[in-house]
C-alpha cells in the first residue's frame, strides 16, 4: 500500500460575493482532485482545536496525526530544526520575518503601517545579506540569528524564558505597527530590536535595488512565533510506513524532522505561485520508486495568495496544484499497479476577506484505489459539499488515523 497526503495550504475559504457566493475551491478547475472526490469519500474536519491559535504549526501537526493540544510547542522551534539549528532543551526560538512597513504620513515607527508580511517575496540571497546586518547589530553571547528561506528566519535565545505576547504579521496587515509590537513584562528588548532594524535596513543597497525594480522593500524585522523544542512520537512507527516530506516551508520540514520523516529538498521550491510544482511531483514519484510508501506533499501557494488578498491568484494556485503537482503523482500511482490511498486536505482556512487563518472546518477527500465508490460528480472537493456530507471529524488528527486505517 502506498499513501499520499496532499496539503493545498490555506486553500479553504468562505463564500465570496464577487464569485456568486462560491469559494475559490468551488470555482477552480481541478479535474484530478475532483475525480478522486467523485469516486472517494468526502467530509470535513477541524484541524485546529478550540482555544488554540489557527497557525500552520497546530494545523499541520493535526494533519500529520498529532494532537496539537499535546504536542504544540511553537512554530519557530520546528523551523529551527529545518534549517539545522540543534536547539538545547533550554533554548527559546523565535520566528523573524523581514517585512515591509509603510512610513507614509507618519513621523514615528510605531505609527507606520504593516504593508507586506513577506517583503514582496524577498529572495533568500537578498535575505542572507540583510540578516548579516541584523546579526551584527543584535547578536551576543545569548542571542543568535539563523538564515532560513526567503523572508522567514530564526532567532535563538539561550537564556531565560521571556514572557511576552507576539503577533504574527500576516494577521495584522494594513494595521498600525505600534498596536502590535511585542507586549508584556519582557517585551522591551524585542520591540527595541524591531524599531532599530528599520534604521538599519531602510536605506540598505538591497532595498534600494528592490525599490528601483518596483518591489516591496524588506525594511524591518518582525519577531514572533516563540517556541521550545518539541518531542513527537515517530511517525513511521505510529503508522507503519516509511515516509518523507516535500515542502518549501521550514515549519513543515521541521515537523517532519521531529517526526522522523525524510525531508526531500526540491530545487526551485519557493512556497509561492512560482514554485517548482513539477519538481515536487517528480520528487514524490522518485520517492515511491526508491521504496518510500508515504509522501506528505505540502503546497504553500494558495495560502500565500490568500495573505496577499488575491482571488485570481488563489484560484490559479489551486488549479496549478491539481494539474501540475497532484495529477502527475496520481498518474504514476495508477500506472504503477500497487494499491494506493490519497488524502487531500487543507491545513486550515485562509479566507480572502480577512487575509489570515481561521479554525473553521476544512474539506477533505480520501480515495482508495481498491475501494472506489460509484462515481458521483456532485461529490466534489469544496467546503459546501464537505459540510453537507455530514461526515465530520471534530479532531483533525483522528481523520489521519482513519486515513491510515487505525480507527476504521
Amino acid at each position: 500500500m502506498r499513501y499520499l497526503i496532499v496539503v493545498p495550504d490555506g486553500s479553504a475559504d468562505d463564500p465570496i460575493e464577487s464569485i456568486g457566493g462560491r469559494t475559490p475551491l468551488e470555482v477552480a478547475d481541478m479535474p484530478c482532485i475532483n475525480s478522486l472526490a467523485a469516486r472517494g469519500e468526502i467530509g470535513s474536519c477541524r484541524t485546529v482545536p478550540e482555544g488554540i491559535s489557527p497557525g500552520s504549526d497546530s494545523a499541520n501537526l493535526s494533519v500529520m496525526g498529532y494532537d496539537p493540544r499535546i504536542y504544540l510547542t511553537g512554530r519557530s522551534s520546528l523551523e529551527a530544526a529545518s534549517i539545522g539549528v540543534d536547539m538545547k532543551d533550554t533554548d527559546i526560538s523565535f520566528r523573524v520575518n523581514f517585512i515591509t512597513v509603510d512610513p507614509a504620513g507618519a513621523a514615528d515607527y510605531d505609527d507606520f503601517t504593516i504593508k507586506d508580511h513577506a517583503a514582496g517575496d524577498l529572495t533568500t540571497e537578498e535575505a542572507k545579506v540583510l540578516l548579516q546586518v541584523i546579526s551584527q547589530a543584535f547578536s551576543d553571547e545569548h542571542i543568535s540569528f539563523h538564515l532560513g528561506t526567503q523572508y522567514r528566519h530564526c532567532m535563538i535565545l539561550d537564556q531565560g524564558d521571556p514572557q511576552c505576547d507576539l503577533t504574527p504579521p500576516h494577521d495584522v496587515l494594513d494595521r498600525r505597527v505600534g498596536d502590535y509590537l511585542p507586549k508584556g513584562p519582557d517585551s522591551a528588548m524585542f520591540a527595541d530590536m524591531m524599531r532599530k532594524s528599520y534604521d538599519l535596513l531602510k536605506d540598505h543597497p538591497v532595498n534600494k535595488a528592490r525599490q528601483a525594480r518596483g518591489l516591496n522593500v524588506a525594511n524591518t524585522i518582525w519577531i514572533w512565533g516563540k517556541g521550545t523544542r518539541p518531542a513527537l512520537p515517530d511517525f513511521n512507527e505510529k503508522y507503519g510506513v516509511d515516509g518523507c516530506v516535500i515542502s518549501a516551508v521550514d515549519l513543515i520540514k521541521g515537523i517532519g524532522i521531529f517526526a522522523g520523516l525524510e525531508i526531500i529538498e526540491v530545487e526551485g521550491a519557493t512556497g509561492s505561485l512560482n514554485t517548482n510544482f513539477e519538481g515536487k511531483a517528480q520528487a514524490a514519484i522518485d520517492a515511491y520508486r526508491r521504496g518510500k510508501d508515504f509522501v506528505y506533499l505540502h503546497l504553500e501557494c494558495t495560502d500565500e495568495c490568500s495573505h496577499q488578498g488575491s482571488l485570481e491568484k488563489k484560484i490559479l494556485g489551486a488549479e496549478y496544484i491539481d494539474r501540475r503537482a497532484v495529477r502527475p503523482v496520481v498518474d504514476f500511482l495508477r500506472q504503477d499497479g500497487q494499491r494506493f490511498r490519497i488524502l487531500v486536505v487543507p491545513d486550515h482556512r485562509t479566507p480572502l476577506s480577512i487575509r489570515t487563518h481561521t479554525s473553521d472546518p476544512v474539506p477533505f477527500v480520501i480515495y482508495d484505489s481498491e475501494q472506489e465508490r460509484p462515481e458521483d460528480r456532485t461529490r466534489q472537493f469544496n467546503e459546501k459539499v464537505a459540510l453537507a456530507s455530514g461526515n465530520h471529524f471534530e479532531q483533525g488528527y483522528l481523520m489521519t488515523d482513519y486515513f491510515f486505517g487505525k480507527n476504521r
